[in-house]
């Protein structure tokens, strides 16, 4: 019988030693809350120092419901995290997010938004730490437009340009990368 329990212990340790380390949950290194990021040791490919990181989001995804996060700007902040871990920062404008689609409501102010959802909007504050980090949330004009949203009801952080079109193409032309939704 204490042969077997030593060879159970012994059996028990060698698959404990064998299984990784579980990671202690996200860390959030540049955007606290927001974007959360797991450590990855020894990844091949990672964020470059010596890169201008010039990106354009296109943010055309609703939240799963109007008191949720809208899931591209958490992704966002995500890549500012990444980035951020390894001591990359980008520089101010450098990363653009164009909101338009069934995502256009984010842009609200709170009052504006209370009124139609009947919730505050919870994506003024990630919007003001992305800015804070150098990102420029703007929003299509054309997509205010066709949800009824009016100017005065856009958040004042947030730039309206004429459209995402003209946004997306802009910016590529002048070599920002495209991350699709």
């Amino acid at each position: 019988m204490r042969l077997m329990m030593t060879s159970m212990v012994v059996g028990l340790c060698a698959v404990t030693t064998a299984v990784p380390s579980v990671a202690a949950g996200p860390s959030f290194p540049v955007i606290k809350g927001y974007g959360g990021i797991e450590t990855t040791e020894g990844a091949a490919e990672r964020p470059d120092k010596s890169v201008r990181y010039r990106v354009i989001f296109n943010v055309t995804k609703g939240p799963a419901a109007p008191g949720k996060i809208n899931p591209t700007l958490d992704r966002i902040a995500r890549f500012i995290n990444l980035l951020g871990a390894d001591g990359v920062r980008p520089a101010a404008g450098d990363l653009v997010a164009i909101v338009h689609g069934p995502a256009t409501a984010l842009v609200m102010d709170d009052a504006s938004y209370r009124a139609k959802f009947g919730v505050p909007n919870p994506n003024l504050e990630l919007i003001e730490r992305l800015r804070q980090n150098g990102t420029e949330v703007r929003v299509c004009s054309q997509a205010l437009a066709s949800n009824k949203i009016a100017r005065k009801m856009v958040n004042p952080a947030v730039q309206v340009d004429v459209s995402a079109m003209t946004t997306l193409a802009n910016l590529q032309l002048k070599e920002y990368a495209l991350i699709p939704d």
